[in-house]
C-alpha cells in the first residue's frame, strides 16, 4: 500500500521536476544523463513560460547539493543550466537568468577552488549571450566584488592560485562585457566597481613587467597564452576596458590607475608606471588623450610635494603620454600642459634652493643628492617640454614659444613671468636658463617661411634683453634659440666650429632668394641683432663655445637675411668688433680680445667667399696670411688650442694685421656696393632697458667717454702728461682753435646725418627723448605732490610700492573747511 502511495505522489508532482530529476543520475560519475536533458530542453523551448520555475528547482537542488559537498551532481546542474540557457532565447528568459545568477553566485561564495572556476565559466557563457531587451532591474556588484577578490588569491599551491586568478579575470571581462552590451551600461562605469576591477587587473599585469615590458600599440598574444598567464589576460581585459570607455567614463577608469601606483610606491622606479599609461593611450579612442593628460597634470598637482624621484617618474610618465597623444589631437590642454610644467619647474628650483639654503655650511651627502634628484626632476620636465612643443603642428609651436618666452623672467614682463622675486637671482638665473632650455628644444626643427613669423617683437625684444646676458650659458641658449629660428635650409650643421674655411663652396650651403618680409624685417630689427652680437662679444666671461655660436650667427644672418645693404651693415659691425679688441675700452682679458680678433676673421673670410668680390677677398686673404705668419693668435685655429702663448698688447702691431675700412670700401666700391656708410663707425643701438638693467649700461660706453688709467702703469702716465708751457696756454685760450672744433664737431654730425643709416638715427634720437622724459618725470614728481589723504599715499621705493596713510588729526585743512 505505501508503495502504491508513492508511485501515485510521484505521478502528481508537476512535470518540469520529474523531467529535472531524471537528468541526474544515480551515481554522479556517469554525468548528464543526455535523453532526459533533450527532453527537458525540448520541454522548456516548447513552455518559456515553465523556464522561471525549471531554473528555480535547478537552484534549490544545487544549494542543496552545495552544502551537502556532492560535487559531482553540482556539476551536472551547471552542465544542464548552460544548455538550457543557451537553447532558450525567449522573453520569458529574464527569471530563469536571476535563478541562473543566483546559483553561479552559490558556487562563487562555496570557497572551493574547482565550483569557483566552474561558476566563472558558466558565467561567461552568460556574458556572451545578446539579450533581445535590457534588463533594468538587474546589478552585479556582487561578481564585480567577487571576482576582483579572486584575482588577488594567495593560495598556497601556485597552480590552484593561477587557476583562481585567470577565473577572476575572466570574470571581470565577462562583466564588463555584458554590462557594456546593456542599455544599462553606465552602472560599470560607477568608481565603487571601478575602483575594485582596474587595481585587480593591474596587480596581475604587474607580474610580467619585472620580465617583459611591452611598448607600442596593443600587442597580440596566441589564445594558449592568455589563458595560461594571467598578466597576459589582465593586460588584454583592460586594453577591452579602456576601449569601451566613453567621454563621460574616461576619468573613472583612469584614476584607479594613479591610487594603484601611489598605493604600491611604482613611480619610483616608474617602468610599470610607464607600461601602464602606454597601455592606457594607445588602448582609448584618440580623441580621449587628452582627459589622460589632463588626469595625469592634476595627479602632478596633488603630489608636488612628495620626493623628487616620485615627481620625475610622473612626469616622465606624462612624456610618454604626449608623445602618443601629440601624433594625434590634444584637445584644449596644449597650454595647461605648459603652464602646469612651468609651475612645477619653478617649485622645482624652489626646492633645490631651499635644499642649499638649508645645508650652508654643512655640505651633506643627503642634500646634494635632493639637488641632483631636483635636478632629474628639471630635466625630465624640459625634455617634455621639449618633445611636446616640437610634435605640434606650426601654428601650435609658434603660440607655446611665445607663451614659454612670456614666463622668462626678463626686465619689463613682470607680469606674465614665473614669479622669482623670492628665489633671488640664483634662483631667477636657473628659471631663465631652464625655460631657455625648453625654448630651445621647442624651436627644433621649427620652419617658418618667414623670418618675421618666426621673431615677431613681443617674442625677439625679450630674446634680446639685456637680462638675458648675465652670464655666459644664458647667452649661449639664446643663439642657439636664434640659429634654430633663422635657419631654413639646415646650414648650421656646416656652420659648427669657428674656422677659417678654406672654400666656402665645398659646404654646399643652401640659399633661397631674400624675400620682401625679410628684407622688412632687417629693416626694423637688424639693429638689434647687431646689438646682441656686438654686446655678446665685449663680456668677459665668454669661452670658445660662445665664439663659435657668435660667428654662426652672422654666417646664417649673412646666408638667410642679407642683401647689399646688411652685407655693409655686416661689415661696419665686424670692424667695430676689431675696435673692441684693439682700443679695449672694457679692460677684456687678452684672450678675450684675441678671440674676437679670430671671430672677425673667421667671418669675413666666410663673407668675402659669399658675396664673392675678388678685390675684397684678396684683402681679407692677405690679412689671414699675414696673421698666420706673425700673429696667429689672430685666428680661431690657434687660439682657441689649449696652450696658445697670447701677446702682452696689441698696441704694437703693425696696420697689416687689421682689417681696414678704406681697403674694403675700396674693394666693393668697385663692385657697385654703395660703400658711403662703412665710413661711419657702428654704434650699437640703446634701449630703454639698458638704463634700468642691473648691468653696466650700454649708455656709459656709448654716451659718455670716459678714460680709465690703469693704477699701476706708470709709463703710459708720462706719455700722456703734456709739459705745461707759454704756448701750451696760448693755444688753451685761443678762439680760433675753439672755432675749429666747433666746425669740426658740426661736420660730424651733418656727415653722421647724411650716410648714417635710419634705424641708427631715429634710435639716437629716441633715447635722447626717452631721457629727457625720464628726467621731466622725476622732476614733476619732486615738485607736484598730491593732497594727504586718510587712506594713504603710494610711494615707489626700489621698485616696490607702499602706502603711506595720514591720520585725519594731522591734517592741516583750509579754513574754510573747518567749523
Amino acid at each position: 500500500f505505501s508503495a502504491g502511495v508513492c508511485c501515485c505522489c510521484a505521478a502528481l508532482r508537476p512535470r518540469y521536476k520529474r523531467l529535472v530529476d531524471n537528468i541526474f543520475p544515480e551515481d554522479p560519475k556517469d554525468g548528464l544523463v543526455k535523453a532526459d536533458m533533450e527532453k527537458l530542453t525540448f520541454y522548456a523551448v516548447s513552455a518559456p513560460e515553465k523556464l522561471d520555475r525549471i531554473g528555480a528547482y535547478l537552484a534549490e537542488r544545487l544549494s542543496r547539493d552545495v552544502v551537502r559537498h556532492r560535487y559531482g551532481y553540482v556539476l551536472i546542474a551547471m552542465e544542464a543550466l548552460d544548455q538550457l540557457l543557451m537553447a532558450c532565447h525567449s522573453q520569458s528568459i529574464k527569471p530563469f537568468v536571476e535563478s541562473f545568477l543566483h546559483m553561479v553566485a552559490k558556487l562563487l561564495e562555496s570557497g572551493e577552488p574547482k565550483l569557483q572556476v566552474l561558476g566563472t565559466n558558466s558565467f561567461v557563457k552568460f556574458a556572451n549571450i545578446e539579450e533581445d531587451t535590457p534588463s533594468y532591474h538587474r546589478r552585479y556588484d556582487f561578481f564585480v566584488s567577487q571576482f576582483s577578490a579572486m584575482c588577488h588569491s594567495c593560495d598556497h599551491d601556485p597552480e590552484i592560485q593561477t587557476e583562481i586568478r585567470i577565473a577572476g579575470i575572466r570574470g571581470i571581462q565577462g562583466v564588463v562585457r555584458k554590462t557594456v552590451n546593456d542599455e544599462l551600461r553606465a552602472t560599470i562605469w560607477e568608481p565603487q566597481h571601478m575602483d575594485k576591477i582596474v587595481p585587480s587587473l593591474l596587480f596581475n599585469m604587474q607580474k610580467i613587467e619585472d620580465i617583459d615590458s611591452r611598448i607600442g600599440p596593443p600587442s597580440s598574444p596566441t589564445g594558449g597564452e592568455k589563458e595560461e598567464n594571467p598578466a597576459l589576460l589582465a593586460e588584454n581585459c583592460f586594453r577591452e576596458l579602456l576601449g569601451r570607455a566613453t567621454y563621460g567614463n574616461m576619468n573613472n577608469a583612469v584614476r584607479p590607475v594613479f591610487a594603484h601606483l601611489d598605493h604600491h610606491r611604482l613611480w619610483d622606479p616608474n617602468e610599470f608606471a610607464v607600461s601602464c599609461f602606454k597601455i592606457i593611450m594607445y588602448s582609448i579612442q584618440a580623441q580621449y588623450s587628452h582627459h589622460v593628460i589632463q588626469e595625469i597634470l592634476g595627479h602632478l598637482d596633488v603630489r608636488k610635494r612628495d620626493s623628487p624621484r616620485v615627481r620625475a617618474g610622473i612626469i616622465q610618465v606624462l612624456l610618454e603620454a604626449v608623445a602618443i597623444a601629440a601624433k594625434g589631437s590634444v584637445g584644449p590642454t596644449v597650454l595647461e600642459v605648459f603652464n602646469t610644467l612651468l609651475k612645477h619647474l619653478r617649485i622645482s628650483v624652489e626646492f633645490e634652493l631651499g635644499d642649499r639654503r638649508s645645508s650652508a655650511g654643512s655640505a651633506t651627502f643627503s642634500t646634494s643628492s635632493k639637488e641632483s634628484d631636483e635636478r632629474i626632476v628639471q630635466n625630465a620636465i624640459i625634455q617634455t617640454i621639449g618633445f611636446f612643443g616640437s610634435n605640434l603642428p606650426d601654428y601650435q609651436r609658434s603660440e607655446i614659444m611665445m607663451f614659454i618666452m612670456g614666463k622668462v623672467p626678463v626686465l619689463g614682463t613682470i607680469s606674465q613671468a614665473l614669479d622669482t622675486s623670492h628665489l633671488g637671482d640664483l634662483g631667477t638665473r636657473r628659471i631663465q636658463i631652464m625655460l631657455l632650455r625648453s625654448l630651445l628644444m621647442v624651436t627644433s626643427g621649427y620652419k617658418a617661411t618667414t623670418v618675421t613669423n618666426a621673431l615677431p617683437p613681443p617674442f625677439l625684444d625679450p630674446l634680446l634683453s639685456p637680462s638675458l646676458m648675465e652670464d655666459s650659458e644664458l647667452r649661449q641658449l639664446v643663439l642657439e634659440i636664434l640659429h634654430n629660428l633663422i635657419d631654413r635650409h639646415d646650414n648650421r650643421a656646416k656652420l659648427r666650429g669657428i674656422r677659417i674655411i678654406p672654400d666656402v663652396s665645398d659646404l654646399k650651403i643652401k640659399r633661397d632668394k631674400i624675400s620682401r618680409q625679410d628684407v622688412s624685417f632687417m629693416k626694423k630689427h637688424g639693429q638689434q641683432l647687431y646689438r646682441h652680437i656686438y654686446l655678446g662679444c665685449k663680456e668677459e666671461d665668454n669661452v670658445q663655445k660662445n665664439f663659435e655660436l657668435l660667428f654662426t650667427s652672422l654666417a646664417l644672418t649673412t646666408i638667410e637675411l642679407a642683401n647689399e645693404e646688411v652685407v655693409i651693415d655686416l661689415i661696419r659691425l665686424a670692424i667695430a668688433l676689431q675696435d673692441i679688441a684693439i682700443i679695449n675700452e672694457d679692460n677684456l682679458p687678452m684672450f678675450n680680445r684675441c678671440g674676437v680678433m679670430a671671430l672677425v676673421a673667421a667671418y669675413l673670410n666666410f663673407l668675402s667667399q659669399m658675396i664673392a668680390v675678388p678685390a675684397f677677398c684678396q684683402h681679407v686673404s692677405k690679412v689671414i696670411e699675414t696673421r698666420s705668419l706673425e700673429a696667429s693668435y689672430f685666428l680661431p685655429e690657434t687660439i682657441f688650442k689649449d696652450k696658445c702663448n697670447l701677446p702682452k698688447s696689441l698696441e704694437k702691431h703693425e696696420k697689416d694685421f687689421f682689417f681696414l675700412t678704406n681697403k674694403i670700401a675700396e674693394s666693393l666700391g668697385g663692385s657697385g656696393y654703395s660703400v658711403e656708410r662703412l665710413s661711419v663707425p657702428y654704434v650699437p643701438q640703446v634701449t630703454d632697458e639698458d638704463r634700468l638693467s642691473r648691468r653696466k649700461s650700454i649708455v656709459d660706453t656709448v654716451s659718455i667717454q670716459v678714460d680709465i688709467l690703469p693704477g699701476n702703469n706708470t709709463d703710459d702716465k708720462v706719455d700722456n702728461t703734456e709739459e705745461i708751457t707759454f704756448e701750451a696756454l696760448k693755444k688753451a685760450i685761443d678762439n680760433n682753435g675753439l672755432e675749429e672744433q666747433e666746425k669740426e664737431k658740426r661736420r660730424l654730425v651733418i656727415e653722421k646725418f647724411q650716410k648714417a643709416p635710419f634705424e641708427e638715427i631715429a634710435a639716437q634720437c629716441e633715447t635722447k627723448a626717452n631721457l629727457l622724459h625720464d628726467r621731466l618725470t622725476q622732476i614733476l614728481e619732486l615738485t607736484i605732490r598730491p593732497p594727504p589723504s586718510p587712506s594713504g599715499t603710494m610711494t615707489i621705493t626700489a621698485g616696490h610700492a607702499h602706502y603711506q596713510s595720514v591720520p585725519v588729526y594731522e591734517m592741516k585743512f583750509p579754513d574754510l573747511c573747518v567749523y
